[in-house]
């Protein structure tokens, strides 16, 4: 192909994608349909091999296999009233502080990333158990739903996050390098929330009351209970990686062990428990391996007609910054993260976007966290971020997407606070990876 023939494609392919997509098509199929259709255009019929291929290979991909291990530890601990306990003890510890119930929501939402690594199961179990309480004790509706949204989006950073693993797949990365880099910018990003509700909360106390009622010491210290079983589930699975006894898709199954002794312990197994998570599993597993075929049958067409050649020979005779080409790299996520799920974005611009870093001569891990962190910052910004569409379904008939708009908006200057904090000093991402190894 010449630059003309792939500079052509290159627009047709995504003019393609962005046409198709706002006809309300899955995403799989777009992909998948698109490149059927331009390996018929270009090539030839027989052609059609390439996207067969791609299919086997993503069926005996090994990394993978983690995938739905991780989404039925998900699934089960999200049934077993783990939840529900932990979310008791932080009303019992946090209530009397300013910004309280905000403050242990986000600290739930953090152990429930820790434990589950799912957006999903943490924006539905706050929406049903924070909300009403919050809402209750006359908090903002704003900064209860604000903090809700941007605090179920830490299961995208913080491991073990399945959108983690699709990423250093696609990228060919180390998952566990991957995990534990995204450990410090998750619980920077949490930082920042935590430190938001409170200066909020002391400029205007009215926005989040306290609670005057004394809570007893003794209540206080029975109600830690409830973080014991999930604390042994992220030392199982996260300890296992980060010593070198595990691989991550051996401490998926790990994780999967731990979360079925708890729901025995708090007596909530049953069969139609499992029956039920082992749904929830085959639906969102075969959601992710539609779209990864899907997106390697249009991806292996675009490269090989030329495209990624022709915009990285774009980017060499450009002569801009390199910091300037990887703010619009970012600019350019969050944009697609208003249409798309972060699964989609990774799988389209990963193998895009890979080459330019290298030649730019970025750190690949590094460029991985800072990804990550876009991809949270696309979940839950206004209007069509999946987190605020997640939660739409908990929300009181008086509240509407509007005041979920508001809510956000704080939230995601934060996320953009801490995506420069990740850029500018590499260390907050490289530094446990880096002794991960070392060890």
């Amino acid at each position: 192909m010449t630059g003309i023939a792939s500079e052509g494609v290159l627009i047709w392919m995504f003019a393609g994608l962005v046409g198709l997509m706002l006809t309300g098509l899955p995403l799989a199929f777009v992909l998948g349909g698109l490149a059927i259709l331009f390996t018929v255009l270009l090539w030839d019929p027989a052609a059609l091999t390439i996207t067969v291929l791609q299919i086997f290979d993503t069926m005996r991909s090994d990394s993978l296999m983690s995938i739905p291990l991780y989404v039925m530890m998900a699934s089960v601990l999200q049934r077993s009233g783990i939840i529900e306990s932990l979310y008791k003890a932080m009303e019992l510890w946090f209530n009397r502080l300013p910004g309280g119930l905000a403050i242990g929501t986000v600290i739930i939402c953090t152990i429930m990333a820790a434990m589950t690594g799912i957006v999903g199961a943490a924006v539905a179990a706050m929406g049903i158990l924070a909300l009403p309480s919050m809402l209750k004790r006359g908090y903002d509706q704003r900064l209860a739903l604000g903090t809700i949204c941007a605090g179920g989006t830490l299961g995208i950073l913080i491991p073990p996050s399945v959108v983690t693993i699709v990423y250093a797949v696609t990228a060919q990365v180390s998952i566990g390098q991957m995990f534990i880099g995204g450990i410090i910018p998750g619980l920077l990003l949490a930082g920042l929330y935590v430190a938001y509700i409170i200066i909020r909360s002391l400029i205007d106390p009215s926005i989040a009351p306290r609670d005057p009622s004394p809570v007893a010491w003794g209540a206080r210290i029975r109600s830690l209970r409830a973080l014991i079983l999930p604390f042994l589930i992220i030392i199982g699975v996260l300890g296992s990686i980060y010593a070198g006894i595990a691989t991550p898709t051996e401490a998926a199954a790990v994780g999967v062990a731990g979360a079925v002794i708890s729901a025995a312990v708090e007596r909530r197994l049953s069969l139609a428990m499992l029956s039920g998570a082992g749904m929830d599993t085959i639906k969102v597993t075969a959601m992710i391996l539609w779209i990864t075929m899907g997106a390697k049958a249009f991806v292996a067409i675009f490269t090989g007609t030329g495209g990624a050649d022709f915009l990285l020979e774009f980017i060499r005779d450009l002569d801009a910054n390199r910091w300037l080409v990887l703010a619009a790299m970012m600019g350019v996520l969050v944009f697609l993260g208003l249409f798309l799920d972060e699964i989609g974005i990774i799988l389209l611009c990963v193998p895009v976007f890979l080459p330019v870093i290298q030649l730019l001569d970025f750190d690949p891990l590094w460029f991985g966290i800072l990804f990550m962190v876009s991809a949270q910052t696309a979940y839950i910004s206004p209007p069509f971020g999946y987190t605020l569409f997640y939660l739409k379904g908990t929300l009181p008939p008086d509240i509407g997407m509007g005041t979920v708009y508001r809510g956000i908006i704080p939230f995601v200057l934060l996320q953009l606070v801490g995506l420069g904090l990740c850029a500018a000093f590499p260390e907050l991402v490289l530094w446990l990876p880096k002794l991960m190894v070392a060890g």
